[in-house]
């Protein structure tokens, strides 16, 4: 053993004495408190000169009584203090994830799931999203620069419980410090972690700067409009799940360590309970969560995703009362919910709003024939978007033209969307060489036919509609476009090895949008980066680089639009359209609220009175 171990081992002795001690010998709290915070000096001093320590434990009731200001926690309001305890809401959801480990996993599924494990620093008001008040934080200081960001946390703010899958040993009532938010940092700008689209909105940041157990600051390289949220949203990362590493982090092992990649280990409001893969996931309620402190009490016990790939089935089971929430197509809301179960009496209620996606087509600029701008151009007015709002969103969508929230002043309204036209498209593809030399109704250049595949994901009816629209407007013109389908983690393999023609999916939107992760050039050849089309512009890069620097809202506003008037020139997406937002959930559910860009929290205050959960069937 070396010296810094026996060191480790001293001090670690000396604490377990001092904390006995103070247990059983000090009757002041104040004086328990002082004691405490003389040992986390101790333990940082040893942490500095060894590298990581065993992670800090604490008693529940120790955690009680060292809370902070308890008159502020993000969204707190919003519960109902007479909510009654108990009972389930159980949703679903296509596909497993690849894993659960969100670092790795860039899947929307995942994201909602441990948004209800996790837990940041601070949250957007749900209702004034201009406003972030705190969760995991006491407090924090800003810089002038906006550079600089000093976090103090809350005390007992405890991870959820565990096992670990290698040596078997049960971590309890184990503390977040702020040694965890850097070992979040530390792991995401680790070059070898598959991470890259996370990775990129960290890019500026430099470092974290630990000051004790609850308190820390975050550098910024440089000013970027995002810093803030960035920083406040900040989630820690359990190091004492990956402790017993064998010698200095293992990047290669993270990314591919199945059995901690099957587990969800947070501080957040839910903890992982139970999970089968391709069947069920259940949250459990985690009645240690900090939020409880201040009034944010969630009153469901469970929260569970069922894995139902077929929309039909899954709109069954909603009939059946086998779910209590359910996202609706547009052919669904429209066609499928004038029956008795959404009536006035019915046990379903129908909900619509706008949310902050949109659809679209990539066309892969790195080879041909969609390096042409000509060519793209006239792939975009061969897209007939009223008939696929129509036919296909039942009217429920908008029509966009750019990357940003259509409602937003991001959103440059001026821009009139490419009309379908099957004649200007066919003279701008004859432009660029595409001509029907040979009579057989394709168009050909250079001895090749334009033909092409397009990758779309499985068991999708939406998309499977909208596609055969497409499909076919292109052969007026032609083209012969053919559709492949895969599941949704080969899919997104295979976009992510940029191994396609063109493919069509869909982005969930920030409330603050920074176009860098999609649009910068250094996001086009990256492993995993979101860049997929390829798109590279040294204009549009300085763009996104005056966008990022720009703290005026004003300005920045005038920079999006300019990005936007950019993007539409230059067609390396094709736009479909901004769906809204449509689902069904059981009656019986009391507080039921919509808010313009939470997810989480809408689920979180929900409640269900006693006499209705005994009506509904056990998990």
């Amino acid at each position: 053993m070396g010296r810094n171990t026996y060191g480790n081992v001293l001090i670690t002795a000396v604490a377990a004495g001092m904390i006995f001690f103070a247990w059983q010998m000090l009757a002041s709290l104040d004086r328990l408190i002082f004691a405490v915070e003389k040992l986390e000096k101790q333990i940082a001093v040893i942490e500095n000169k060894s590298g990581f320590t065993p992670p800090r434990l604490v008693s529940p009731q120790a955690a009680q009584v060292v809370s902070g200001n308890t008159e502020e926690f993000a969204n707190a309001e919003y519960f109902d203090p007479d909510a009654q305890d108990g009972g389930r809401l159980i949703m679903a959801i296509s596909a497993s994830p690849e894993n659960l480990n969100p670092i790795i996993c860039n899947d929307a599924d995942l994201s909602a799931i441990v948004s209800l494990c996790g837990a940041a620093l601070a949250n957007r008001d749900c209702e004034d999203p201009t406003v972030f008040a705190p969760e995991l934080a006491e407090e924090w200081q800003e810089s002038d620069d906006h550079k600089t960001y000093h976090i103090k946390l809350k005390r007992g703010i405890l991870w959820h419980d565990f096992t670990d899958p290698d040596s078997g040993k049960f971590f309890h009532n184990v503390e977040v410090t702020a040694g965890d938010f850097k070992f979040f940092v530390d792991v995401v700008k680790n070059p070898d972690v598959n991470c890259a689209p996370l990775r990129g909105l960290y890019a500026g940041l430099e470092k974290v700067e630990i000051i004790n157990d609850y308190e820390f600051i975050v550098h910024w390289s440089e000013p970027f409009f995002r810093t803030r949220e960035l920083t406040l949203s900040l989630s820690p990362l359990p190091r004492h799940l990956y402790w017993n590493y064998d010698g200095e982090f293992d990047a290669a092992k993270f990314n591919d360590d199945f059995k901690r990649n099957e587990m969800i280990v947070g501080c957040g409001p839910y903890k992982l309970h139970s999970y089968k893969r391709n069947q069920r996931l259940i949250l459990e309620r985690f009645d240690n969560y900090i939020g409880r402190r201040y009034g944010a009490k969630p009153a469901l016990k469970y929260i569970v995703f069922d894995v139902v790939s077929h929309p039909n089935t899954r709109f069954q089971m909603l009939l059946a009362k086998e779910l209590d929430e359910l996202g609706l197509s547009p052919e669904q809301w429209v066609k499928r919910t004038n029956i008795p179960e959404f009536g006035e009496d019915g046990f379903l209620k129908k909900s619509q709003q706008s949310r902050m996606a949109y659809f679209y087509i990539g066309w892969n600029m790195r080879k041909p024939p969609f390096d042409d701008i000509k060519v793209r151009n006239a792939m975009t007015m061969l897209v007939n978007r009223p008939k696929i709002i129509n036919d296909v969103f039942m009217g429920l969508a908008e029509e966009i033209s750019g990357p940003f929230y259509i409602n937003s002043p991001y959103n440059d309204s001026s821009i009139t969307p490419l009309p379908f036209d099957v004649k200007k498209a066919k003279e701008l593809l004859a432009e660029a060489g595409w001509r029907d030399s040979d009579n057989n109704g394709i168009l050909d250049k250079d001895g090749r036919e334009f033909d092409f595949v397009l990758l779309y994901p499985a068991d999708q009816p939406t998309y499977e509609r909208l596609l055969t629209i497409v499909k076919e407007d292109m052969a007026k013109a032609g083209i012969n476009m053919r559709l492949q389908s895969f599941e949704w983690s080969v899919f997104v393999q295979r976009i992510e090895a940029r191994d396609f023609d063109a493919y069509t999916m869909g982005w969930q939107l920030a409330y603050e949008s920074d176009p860098y992760q999609l649009w910068h050039s250094s996001q086009a050849e990256i492993p995993s980066g979101s860049n997929y089309v390829g798109f590279k512009n040294p204009e549009a890069d300085q763009l996104i680089a005056a966008i990022r620097s720009e703290f005026d809202t004003g300005k920045r506003i005038e920079l999006c639009n300019r990005f936007h008037q950019l993007i539409h020139e230059f067609q390396p997406y094709t736009f479909l359209a901004a769906p809204y937002q449509l689902s069904a959930t059981a009656r019986r559910y009391r507080n039921l609220r919509q808010f313009p860009v939470d997810n989480t929290t809408p689920k979180l205050i929900r409640w269900t009175p006693v006499s209705e959960q005994l009506k509904v069937p056990d998990l």
